[in-house]
C-alpha cells in the first residue's frame, strides 16, 4: 500500500490540479477559470460539458471543486487513458476517507 495514499497524505499542488484537469478533459469536459456568483464555486453549462469555476479560488479550491464535478458524473474508467485511471481512482479513494473521517 506503499504507493496508495490517503487524504491526509494527497498533496494540493499545480501538479495535482493539472492530473485532474486531465482526468476531466479525456471526458470530453472544457474547463475555464472565470469570474461568477457561483455558490458552490463553480457551475456545468448544461449539455455542453463546460465547466466554469472560479478564477479566484487557490489551487486547493479547485482541486476540490473539481473532485466534486467528478464525483456527479458517470465516469466509464475504462475510456481513460491508464494514467487517468489512476488520478481518477487516488482521488475518488482520497474523498471518500475524507468523507469517513468525518
Amino acid at each position: 500500500m506503499a504507493n496508495e495514499q490517503s487524504m491526509a497524505e494527497l498533496k494540493y499542488t499545480k501538479h495535482l490540479l493539472g492530473k485532474v484537469e486531465e482526468v476531466l478533459e479525456e471526458l470530453d469536459y472544457t474547463i475555464r477559470y472565470a469570474r461568477g456568483n457561483f455558490q458552490s464555486g463553480y457551475c456545468i453549462v448544461e449539455h455542453q460539458k463546460v465547466a466554469v469555476i472560479n478564477k479566484f479560488y487557490e489551487t486547493e479550491g479547485r482541486i476540490n471543486v473539481l473532485i466534486d464535478i467528478l464525483e456527479k458524473l458517470e465516469v466509464e474508467e475504462a475510456s481513460l487513458s491508464e494514467k487517468s485511471q489512476k488520478t481518477f481512482k487516488q482521488v475518488m479513494r482520497s474523498k471518500s476517507e475524507k468523507e469517513e473521517e468525518t
